[in-house]
């Protein structure tokens, strides 16, 4: 299958899921007497469309207009996207519960007015975590074949920024002060640094460019580079002074071995292989310490088995709103925090953005500081 009929088929899949989300609130909101007698048809439909296109239009005039208005409109998209999600998800909840009005008929009603208004609860709740920013997240990780002098060597991972229209210079300078204070000896940048199009992110360069480190700045592209143009996302990246690994690696100190590889999951959507991670580990020596820098955690036991010590991914986002993070569990069994797949440790982070609607339910965004250490000698 071509790349333009694999992107016309994800975009069908992604409208009928929209498309079924909206049917399935709507017509569980229309069955509360209260909300029907308010709302006559012909709003309903004038109503539904508008949230219906909410979204859709926001990101397009973002693309070929921008200003003000689109980023309002798409603005207002995003968070109708977070809300429609929490607001099906409690409501097929009050269904199961109430055996979809027929096992408790007396309290479909009440189930469901009273899981709307959680959701709209909880949207407030969700938008107002996402305002907080990043926690930082400390991590000490045993690194097999480290040397010793260089125990307590310090790593800063940001991941999953998606800048662009919603997320811009303000927001990006105080990650980067973040960063910044944690003095690291290195920064790792895993992917999705930018959300759907290098134009917004372009200015952003001289902000990027204050990402530093003693040791360098390095990352690895993630799905939505591919899908920004992944001849743009490098030129990108380079610009901002982000040293790119494509399926390579490199020693950054005597002993200590860097790789990273094309993200997995854009490689798979398009058809793609090339044997990225036995490629990016095969010239590192055997049993020297090596970091593994994956966008996406897929891959991990083969990671494993091929010599890397720890590997870096994000693109999960920790599912960003709960319940969603049940069902990417499904894609991502590996989704948040720390893993031991045999003698590698897998570090998944939440990521330090949002994509999407600008919100985080109980799963917190992240900025992790990794220390790692030698090997405890054994006589």
């Amino acid at each position: 299958m071509s790349y333009a009929s694999r992107f016309a088929l994800f975009i069908l899949t992604v409208l009928s899921v929209w498309t079924l989300f909206h049917i399935y609130l709507f017509s569980r909101a229309f069955s509360i007497p209260a909300v029907d007698s308010t709302i006559p048809p012909l709003y309903r439909w004038l109503l539904f469309s508008l949230l219906w296109l909410s979204y859709p239009l926001g990101r397009v005039l973002a693309r070929v207009a921008g200003g003000p208005v689109a980023t309002g409109v798409e603005f207002f998209g995003a968070v109708w996207m977070g809300v429609l999600f929490l607001g099906c998800s409690l409501l097929l909840i009050a269904d199961l519960a109430t055996g979809f009005g027929r096992l408790f008929p007396s309290l479909t009603v009440p189930a469901r007015a009273g899981t709307l208004s959680l959701a709209g609860l909880l949207s407030v709740v969700a938008a107002l975590l996402a305002l907080r920013g990043p926690r930082i997240v400390n991590y000490e990780v045993q690194l097999p074949g480290l040397p010793p002098e260089h125990d307590g060597f310090t790593a800063a991972q940001i991941s999953d920024l998606h800048l662009g229209t919603l997320l811009g210079e303000k927001w990006l300078a105080r990650r980067v002060a973040e960063v910044a204070a944690l003095s690291p000896d290195v920064v790792f940048v895993t992917g999705d640094l930018i959300d759907s199009e290098t134009g917004p992110v372009e200015p952003l360069v001289p902000v990027l460019r204050r990402l530093q480190a003693p040791k360098g700045v390095y990352g690895v592209t993630g799905n939505h580079e591919y899908y920004a143009g992944l001849s743009g996302s490098l030129a990108l990246y380079e610009a901002a002074g982000i040293r790119a690994l494509r399926d390579e690696s490199l020693e950054i100190l005597p002993g200590l071995h860097l790789a990273g590889v094309d993200d997995l999951t854009a490689r798979r959507q398009l058809g793609l292989d090339g044997m990225p991670v036995r490629k990016a580990l095969g010239a590192i020596p055997s049993g020297a310490a090596c970091i593994l820098l994956s966008h996406s955690p897929l891959a991990v036991k083969e990671a494993a088995k091929l010599g890397a010590g720890l590997m870096l991914s994000g693109h999960t986002h920790g599912g960003q709103l709960w319940p969603f993070n049940h069902l990417a569990a499904i894609a991502y069994p590996h989704q948040a925090g720390r893993y031991e797949i045999g003698p590698m440790s897998l570090i998944v982070t939440r990521g330090t953005g949002t994509w999407g609607p600008p919100m985080r339910l109980f799963l917190p965004s992240e900025i992790v500081l990794l220390t790692l250490r030698a090997p405890v000698k054994t006589r």
